[in-house]
């Protein structure tokens, strides 16, 4: 069962308001514009988007060097959960590491409770829990899986993973968020019995995949079938005296022009 918050309902209501079960197939401009405010691509300094709120309608603007129309679709999503929730409050431009904040997180951000809930409302909003779980459910986990999943919501790799991870019924994971060669900050699903190193603010383990990408420069290093290469628990996790070194699973999402690393680690 996913953690239910005000977001994702606000986002259900918003699908439930426009006689929609789910907006893949719509132009983002479109479905904006229904919503009485205007969709704008244009080149932003330093800022993936904005909303400006005006007396009658808002315009929210996406940055057009954005390189993948999938992250401007979540971009113009997160914006929709501003217009929606946070029409009367002082926000910032977003930028690329609001869209990586997880619950628990927001503190390490300037107005992270307004990131994180509109992260969520546009999780939901572009991945509705039924559908994606329709679409997950009871089908192993692996790099091609999520590959197929964000093919079929029109939603990048990394929001993709991010949504797997909330909900309880799929397989558990741990996510390691890495940017500029040091660990920021790391979710698991609850059903994951482990004990991450301590890692925080500090490289990644010279043994791990996330690893080897940094030396690579964050250019791809393995082709999808090779994606999930074999490592150690004990190459991210701390074993007890009872604890077996079993073999464990490590799958990493790189991004070069933003130096980041979303590693996703599992065991079979």
């Amino acid at each position: 069962m996913t953690r239910v918050t005000n977001a994702h309902i606000q986002a259900q209501q918003l699908l439930e308001n426009c006689g929609l079960d789910e907006i893949t197939d719509l132009e983002m401009d479109l479905f904006v514009s229904g919503l009485d405010a205007m969709l704008i691509e244009e080149e932003l300094t330093n800022c993936d988007g904005k909303i400006i709120f005006g007396n009658s309608k808002a315009v929210i603007k996406v940055n057009s060097s954005i390189q993948f129309a999938e992250r401007k679709r979540f971009v113009t999503a997160h914006e929709i959960g501003h217009l929606i929730m946070h029409r009367n409050m002082q926000l910032p431009d977003d930028t690329f590491s609001n869209f990586n904040i997880i619950a628990g997180m927001e503190k390490a951000l300037k107005n992270g409770k307004q990131e994180l809930e509109a992260n969520e409302f546009a999780s939901e909003l572009l991945m509705p829990e039924k559908l994606f779980l329709k679409e997950a459910k009871g089908k192993k986990f692996s790099p091609l899986l999520i590959k197929q999943l964000s093919e079929r919501f029109k939603t990048s790799l990394t929001a993709t993973v991010f949504r797997y991870l909330q909900f309880e019924q799929l397989h558990p994971l741990c996510l390691v968020f890495i940017e500029n060669g040091k660990v920021k900050y790391w979710k698991k699903s609850n059903d994951l019995k482990v004990w991450l190193g301590d890692y925080t603010k500090l490289a990644p383990p010279s043994d791990s995949v996330a690893a080897e990408y940094i030396q690579k420069n964050y250019e791809f290093v393995y082709k999808l079938e090779e994606k999930a290469q074999s490592i150690n628990k004990s190459t991210w996790f701390n074993l007890n005296e009872y604890d077996e070194d079993t073999d464990f699973y490590e799958y990493c999402i790189p991004t070069k022009r933003y130096q980041t690393i979303l590693s996703i680690i599992w065991e079979d």
